[in-house]
C-alpha cells in the first residue's frame, strides 16, 4: 500500500478535530480547580505540533445488488444502467459456468435493492459492519421478507460505477425488524454484519514540506515508543503508521496517542513531563489530554502516576488505573475491578472496558463472569459481550439454519437478547430457559403458532406454508426455549440429508415471537432488543 500515492486516504483522509474525549463523561463531572492548562508543546515539541496526522474517517460506500429468495414479491424491472452492472457482476461471480443471468434479473423471486452502509473508521481487512437494502422505487417490489442479499460490491459514495474501486463486499440474509410493527416498510431492510472490508487503512503523519531528517526523527521516535514497523517513512513529507495490535479496538486513542508524542525524550525531560501531567490529571477539569499524554509517555509514568490511585475523585482513579493498565501494569487491574464491581459507580462499563483490552486474557474473564449475573442489564451485557469475545466456554454457541447464532450462559436472573446489528445472534442468560406448560403464542400475522394444551408432554409449532393457502406445516419440540428456536428456525429438512430439520422461520420472526413469549409469561425471563443499526441513513 503506498501511502504517498495519498489514495491510501482518498476524499477521507482528513485532520481528526478535537482531542480524544476517551469515550465516557467522566471529565465534564470532576471539580475542577486549575483553569489553564500548561501548553504541551513548553514540554518539547510533539508529533502533532510538528505534522498532521491523518486517519480515515469512517466511509459512507454504497452499490447496487440483487436479493433472492423472495416468495413472488420481487420484480422483473431494472434501470438499464444497473441491469448492465448486474448482468456482468453476476457472471463474473460464476467463470466457467454459464448463467442465464436475464432470466434471474426478470424472476419475480429477486428484487434489485439499492445498498447503504457505513464502514468503520481505520478499518482492517475483513472487518464487518452493517448495511441497508432498498427496493428501488422504480421497481414493483413490495417486500425484500425472507429474501437474501448475493453477493455484491460496494462503492465509496457516489463513485458507483464499473472501473471504480471496490472498497467492500457484501452479502447475507435481509433482516426486517419485526418488533416494532408500526415502523415496518417491507421494501426496506438490513443485512446484519453482511458488509466486509477489502483491505486496512492506515494512519499517516504529514509534513507540511520535504524534509528528510525531520521524517526520519518521526518514523525512529514512532517506532521506538511503540514497536518496531510500526512506522515507515515512504516519502520526505509522509510516515505510514500501522496501529499496533493491541489498540486496534482502541483506534481513535492510539491516533491521540500519536499527537501526543514527544519527539525528544530525556530522562528529566519525562520526569518533568509526568510531574505536570499527573498534576493536571488530578485537578484540571480536561482529563483526558492528561490522560493521553500520560500514557503516551509510557513506562516512565510508573515512578509517579500511582500516587493518583488514592484520590477520592473516582473520575481520577478511573482514567490513572487505564493509563497504568495499558502501559503494562498491573497496579491499574484492582482499581479498575474495583469501580467495575461498585453498583454505584457511573463508570462501570468504562472500567470492563478498560479491563477488556487491556489485562489478560484470564483477568478479563474473570471480571467479566462475575458481571454476567448483574441484575443491571447493560452491565451484564457488556460481561456477556466480552466473554463471548474471548471465546469463553462458559458460552455455548451454535449456529441455527444460515441466519444466526444461538448463544447460552447459564448465569444469573433468566433474560433474552436478540441483537439487530452487528452479528445476528439470540443470546438466552441464566440458562437453560424452560417453556411452562398451557402455552398458545402466535406470530403477529398469525402465520406461526406455538401451542401446548394443559397435560400436553410437547410444545406444538405449526407454521403456515407461505403461498400455499391453508398449507401448514407441524414439528414437535419440547420445552426448551433453545429447542425451540432450532425448530422454528433450521432449515426444512431436505431428502437424502440427515436430521428432522426446522420450519425455516427468519431470524426477524423468529426473535419477534421470543419478545411475545417473554410478554405473554410463556417464558418467565426478560426480553432485550439490541440497538437498530446505523447506516448512515
Amino acid at each position: 500500500m503506498n501511502l504517498a500515492r495519498m489514495d491510501l486516504f482518498v476524499p477521507v483522509a482528513m485532520l481528526l478535530a478535537g482531542l480524544f474525549t476517551g469515550g465516557c463523561e467522566e471529565s465534564r463531572r470532576s471539580p475542577s480547580t486549575v483553569t489553564t492548562l500548561t501548553p504541551i508543546t513548553e514540554l518539547g515539541p510533539t508529533i502533532g505540533s510538528l505534522a498532521q496526522v491523518l486517519a480515515p474517517e469512517t466511509i459512507k460506500v454504497e452499490g447496487y445488488g440483487l436479493v433472492g429468495g423472495l416468495n413472488g414479491t420481487g420484480s422483473e424491472q431494472c434501470p438499464t444502467q444497473i441491469r448492465r452492472y448486474l448482468t456482468q457482476h453476476i457472471a463474473s461471480q460464476s467463470p466457467g459456468r454459464t448463467v442465464d443471468v436475464q432470466r434471474i434479473l426478470s424472476s419475480m423471486n429477486t428484487a434489485v435493492v439499492r445498498l447503504d452502509a457505513v464502514m468503520p473508521a481505520s478499518p482492517s481487512p475483513g472487518e464487518t459492519f452493517d448495511l441497508r437494502v432498498t427496493a428501488l422505487e422504480s421497481t414493483q417490489t413490495t417486500s425484500l421478507e425472507g429474501g437474501w442479499l448475493y453477493s455484491a460490491e460496494l462503492y465509496m459514495q457516489g463513485a458507483f460505477g464499473l472501473g471504480t474501486e471496490v472498497l467492500a463486499k457484501a452479502q447475507g440474509p435481509v433482516f426486517i425488524d419485526a418488533l416494532d410493527a408500526t415502523a415496518v416498510r417491507k421494501r426496506h431492510g438490513f443485512v446484519l454484519g453482511g458488509g466486509s472490508t477489502l483491505k486496512g487503512y492506515k494512519i499517516g503523519v504529514a509534513l507540511p514540506k520535504d524534509d528528510y531528517r525531520l521524517s526520519s526523527a518521526i518514523r525512529n521516535r514512532l517506532n521506538e515508543r511503540y514497536g518496531f514497523d510500526t512506522a515507515k517513512a515512504v516519502s520526505p513529507k509522509l510516515i505510514e503508521v500501522a496501529i499496533p495490535a493491541r489498540y486496534k479496538a482502541r483506534k481513535q486513542r492510539f491516533v491521540e496517542m500519536v499527537r501526543a508524542t514527544y519527539m525528544t525524550e530525556t530522562a528529566d525531560l519525562a520526569r518533568e513531563r509526568v510531574r505536570t501531567f499527573v498534576r493536571e490529571l488530578a485537578t484540571a477539569e480536561d482529563k483526558a489530554r492528561s490522560e493521553i499524554a500520560l500514557e503516551a509517555i509510557g513506562t516512565p509514568v510508573l515512578e509517579r502516576l500511582p500516587t493518583l490511585l488514592n484520590s477520592s475523585d473516582e473520575a481520577v482513579r478511573l482514567r490513572t488505573a487505564r493509563v497504568l493498565l495499558n502501559v503494562g501494569s498491573q497496579a491499574g487491574l484492582a482499581p479498575l475491578r474495583e469501580i467495575a464491581l461498585n453498583r454505584d459507580s457511573p463508570y462501570r462499563l468504562v472500567a470492563l472496558d478498560a479491563v477488556g483490552h487491556a489485562a489478560s486474557r484470564t483477568d478479563a474473564a474473570a471480571l467479566a463472569s462475575r458481571l454476567v449475573g448483574e441484575p443491571d442489564a447493560n452491565v451484564r451485557l457488556a460481561a456477556y459481550r466480552l466473554l463471548s469475545r474471548l471465546q469463553d466456554p462458559s458460552i455455548t454457541r451454535a449456529r441455527v439454519g444460515r441466519s444466526f447464532h444461538l448463544e447460552q450462559i447459564a448465569v444469573g436472573p433468566p433474560m433474552v437478547y436478540a441483537s439487530r446489528s452487528g452479528a445476528a445472534k439470540i443470546v438466552l442468560l441464566g440458562a437453560p430457559l424452560v417453556c411452562r406448560d398451557n402455552i398458545f403464542v402466535e406470530s403477529a400475522d398469525g402465520g406461526i403458532m406455538i401451542d401446548a394444551p394443559v397435560g400436553q408432554r410437547y410444545v406444538s409449532i405449526i407454521r403456515q406454508i407461505p403461498g400455499r393457502v391453508g398449507s401448514a406445516a407441524r414439528l414437535r419440540s419440547s420445552f426448551n426455549l433453545a429447542d425451540i428456536i432450532r425448530v422454528l428456525c433450521e432449515d426444512p429438512a431436505q431428502d437424502g440429508k440427515e436430521g428432522p430439520g426446522g420450519l425455516g422461520v427468519s431470524y426477524a420472526d423468529a426473535i419477534a415471537l421470543l419478545e411475545r413469549m417473554c410478554d405473554s409469561g410463556a417464558v418467565a425471563a426478560s426480553f432485550v432488543a439490541g440497538p437498530m443499526p446505523k447506516t448512515g441513513e
